[in-house]
């Protein structure tokens, strides 16, 4: 396949929805679209223009398990024109309570070659090619250029860096899920020739080894890849009809407990050189390997000493996370802005600070970023939710 588009102008403003859509001169002719599609064409937003843009779309899914199952389900039935699906395993028993794609007679076949079978069954106007393996760093290039879209449902860092890295490179948009236990993320990336955010701005180096569990470790509910998977395909749908309001520069946080969902702003690492080459990070989700630099952390029990030796305790969280309280002495300063000016407030220093937000993730990641500049602080292991289970004081903000 040929490369999708031209990189576009940085200085040509923020990213607009309407240069990733399919573009009309690889669509079909009006009125060739049959009874299938009726129920969503009537969608003023989608329309009849909007149809034929998905039925002429090239997507890649990387992963048909828990997330990827939901989201090539949805996009066959969307009426996704051509979808290639990449996995390199077999369905396990254990996959069947989440993965609804696949069923009992599947046990022991490649998730890809069953993915592809189904989603003919179910949709026999899309074009599926199975790929019995992933991205990798010495063909990701060639294997993703040509899509309009990538969808990326893995768990293992190598292959999200890889996809985000060709994603950049390629100039295609990347929509991102991620799910554990009860909380699931949704954002969709696109580097848009500077203009935009991607996945190594917002997590420039990989977690060390055992910072993040697998789900195989932590646990995951079934009905939770469902609520992200179906909120990629549609982030996916509306990044190739061109309609809506799509999640650029936002990432969109679900706690199933609470039946909530929240957003959190994302912005572009100015000082971040822009991806060249396709690096091979050497290391899966929960596995020991090659890595970045550890992260600098303290617990929740060194947290009261430190606040009494007068040590700067940052809240990184975004306002409306605060309603539950921030720790007593703690200043607030979004992640975002600590990390654009990348001093404290007033322009004081960060060194030998403390960072924290709701679970230990963003904290970690922007010790790192703020460690590459130079910059020593560390982050609170388990963030505020260490916090709300310990003895440190909290306060409503003021």
């Amino acid at each position: 396949m040929e490369p999708t588009r031209n990189i576009p102008d940085p200085q040509a403003g923020p990213p607009s929805i309407l240069e990733r859509a399919v573009p009309e001169h690889r669509l079909t002719a009006p009125g060739s679209l049959g009874e299938r599609y009726l129920r969503q064409m009537r969608l003023p937003q989608l329309g009849e223009l909007g149809q034929r843009r998905l039925a002429a779309a090239r997507v890649a899914v990387i992963g048909a398990g828990g997330l990827g199952a939901p989201v090539l389900s949805y996009l066959a039935a969307a009426g996704i024109g051509e979808i290639t699906v990449f996995d390199p395993d077999t369905v396990d028993v254990t996959n069947l309570h989440r993965q609804v794609l696949f069923t009992a007679e599947d046990v022991g076949s490649p998730k890809a070659v069953a993915a592809a079978a189904h989603l003919a069954s179910q949709n026999p106007e899309v074009r599926v090619t199975a790929v019995v393996g992933t991205v990798s760093p010495g063909s990701a290039l060639e294997q993703l250029a040509g899509h309009d879209l990538v969808l990326d449902g893995t768990d293992n860092f190598p292959t999200r860096y890889m996809a985000s890295d060709a994603c950049e490179i390629l100039d295609i948009p990347l929509v991102w899920g991620s799910i554990l236990a009860f909380a699931g993320q949704v954002s969709v990336f696109w580097g848009a020739g500077g203009r935009g955010v991607t996945y190594r701005d917002v997590h420039p180096v990989p977690p060390g080894p055992g910072e993040v569990p697998s789900c195989s470790e932590a646990g995951v509910l079934g009905m939770l890849c469902g609520v992200i998977g179906s909120s990629m395909a549609m982030e996916a749908v509306k990044v190739l009809a061109g309609m809506g309001d799509v999640l650029f520069g936002r990432l969109a946080l679900y706690d199933a407990l609470r039946a909530r969902w929240d957003q959190v702003p994302l912005a572009r690492d100015p000082q971040r050189p822009p991806v060249q080459v396709i690096e091979d990070v050497m290391l899966t989700c929960g596995l020991p390997g090659p890595t970045g630099p550890a992260t600098a952390e303290v617990t929740v029990s060194e947290l009261p000493g430190l606040l009494e030796a007068g040590t700067r305790v940052i809240d990184i969280r975004e306002a409306h996370e605060l309603e539950g309280g921030l720790v007593r002495g703690a200043e607030h300063v979004p992640m975002a802005e600590l990390l654009a000016a990348g001093t404290a407030p007033g322009g004081e220093s960060l060194a030998g600070a403390v960072l924290y937000c709701a679970a230990g993730s963003r904290s970690a990641s922007a010790q790192r970023v703020l460690a590459e500049r130079g910059i020593e602080v560390r982050s609170l292991r388990g963030g505020f939710g260490a916090v709300q289970d310990s003895a440190v004081a909290v306060v409503l903000p003021g």
